[in-house]
């Protein structure tokens, strides 16, 4: 899994590289827009990535040992909660 969220993060930091250049050569305004809502979409996906890892990880493990899981699942959701507030 860690593989491939880095090969994701380096294509978004390309991507970002790009909407720099295309800001620099003074690009129409729609199509950095559109590069913008394709890296917000690309982070989305990644931050889903590391959610779903967390709770099948993390969460799922402190609750069959009976050792911290409501407090993983309190952290979880206070994560969930800022992750959909924006």
């Amino acid at each position: 899994m860690k593989s491939d969220l880095m090969l994701r993060l380096k294509r978004i930091e390309g991507q970002v590289r790009g909407i720099e250049r295309m800001v620099d050569e003074d690009r129409y305004c729609v199509d950095i827009l559109v590069q913008i809502s394709a890296i917000k979409n690309a982070l989305h996906q990644v931050a889903l990535a590391l959610l779903e890892s967390h709770t099948r990880g993390c969460v799922a493990d402190a609750i069959s040992s009976h050792n911290g899981g409501e407090q993983k699942i309190d952290e979880l959701m206070d994560v969930i909660r800022k992750f959909t507030k924006g």
